[in-house]
C-alpha cells in the first residue's frame, strides 16, 4: 500500500453508501493474503461488520496465522452472485487477537445461515466444545471501493470508456 494515500473520510465515504452497507451485511467475505512460502492466498471466511472494522475468526491452528503474523497486509472482497455484480474491495492490515472461548463475533456472523433454533443450538454447543478459544482477524480499512456497474466501473474499464470517448470527440 506504498504510495497510496486515502483519506479516511473518502473511505468512510464509500463504506457508508447504501450499496456497501448491503454488502458489509453479508456472511462471507473473500480474505486474500501472501502465505509463508510467498505465494498469495484467498480464502472465503465469514466476518462481521463492526461500524469501523471487519471481525473474522478463526481456529488458533489456521495455517493462515503465521502469514498474517509476517506480512499483515490483506485484501478482502465482498460481492454478490447477480448480474450486475455488486463489489466491495478492501484493503487494510490484520491485526491478531488471540482469545479464550467463542467469540462473540463468531456467532454473530454464523446467524444468518438458515438453522432452525434446534440446529442453532447443536452447532452452538458443538462449536463451544470443539473450541478452547479463536483468534480474531480484526482489518481496519485502509482503502475501499465500491463496484456496482451501475454507477462505478473497475477502473480499467472506465479508463476504456474515457479512450472511447476522446476517439469519438476527436
Amino acid at each position: 500500500m506504498k504510495g497510496m494515500t486515502v483519506r479516511p473520510n473518502e473511505i468512510t465515504e464509500v463504506l457508508n453508501r447504501p450499496i456497501s452497507q448491503e454488502l458489509l451485511a453479508r456472511d462471507l467475505t473473500r480474505l486474500a493474503y501472501v502465505a509463508k512460502d510467498g505465494t498469495p492466498r484467498n480464502v472465503p471466511i465469514a466476518f462481521t461488520w463492526n461500524g469501523s472494522e471487519i471481525v473474522m475468526c478463526t481456529t488458533k491452528n489456521a495455517p493462515k496465522l503465521p502469514a498474517l503474523r509476517n506480512n499483515p497486509t490483506v485484501a478482502l472482497t465482498i460481492d454478490t452472485e447477480v448480474h450486475p455484480p455488486k463489489i466491495l474491495l478492501i484493503r487494510g492490515r490484520a491485526e491478531l487477537d488471540v482469545v479464550d472461548g467463542i467469540p462473540d463475533e463468531y456467532l454473530q456472523m454464523n446467524g444468518t445461515y438458515e438453522m432452525t433454533p434446534e440446529q442453532r443450538v447443536e452447532w452452538e454447543a458443538e462449536v463451544r466444545s470443539l473450541y478452547d478459544g479463536m483468534v480474531r482477524i480484526v482489518v481496519t480499512p485502509t482503502w475501499s471501493k465500491l463496484i456496482d456497474f451501475e454507477t462505478t466501473l473497475p477502473s480499467a474499464v472506465e479508463e476504456l470508456i474515457r479512450q472511447r470517448e476522446e476517439r469519438q470527440s476527436a
